[in-house]
């Protein structure tokens, strides 16, 4: 087995030009947590953040759902703030509900689990925060418009 590579510049700006609905697996309520001022970004960038967090009524003003098989809505992203031991739910989730791209941040480095997900045909970004991507590759504009 090769060791896991991340997509090219060129894929991961693809995919957030053409991603709208992301859910944010671990997001926190509490404003001072990485994954909260990241979802807050992605909001004001123009994206639809959906929060899965269980025991959570909602987050930055979207409801909130216990798991990513309760989002009653089709998901282009899915933002992963959880331990690396949570990702092969994770990945199981993302593949039972064919979501295209899996985005494991910071931190979070689950190598089988992602090749699990990419043999499945999801585009995984592993141990990379989606909003310095974003302001690298954007800088601070709204989300282009989706192709």
């Amino acid at each position: 087995m090769t060791a896991f590579r991340n997509p090219s510049d060129a894929e991961i700006r693809a995919l957030l030009e053409r991603a709208r609905v992301i859910a944010v697996v671990g997001l926190s309520p509490k404003p001072d947590r990485p994954s909260h001022g990241v979802a807050r970004a992605l909001q004001r960038f123009g994206y639809r953040v959906i929060p899965v967090r269980p025991a959570v009524a909602s987050v930055l003003g979207e409801k909130a759902y216990p798991d990513l098989r309760a989002v009653p809505e089709k998901i282009d992203l899915v933002d992963v703030f959880r331990a690396p031991e949570h990702v092969d739910a994770i990945v199981d989730e993302c593949i039972a509900l064919a979501v295209p791209a899996l985005w494991l941040q910071d931190g979070v480095v689950n190598e089988p689990a992602a090749a699990r997900a990419q043999a499945a045909g999801i585009l995984v970004v592993m141990d990379r925060c989606v909003y310095r991507e974003y302001l690298r590759l954007f800088g601070e504009a709204p989300r282009p418009a989706g192709k």
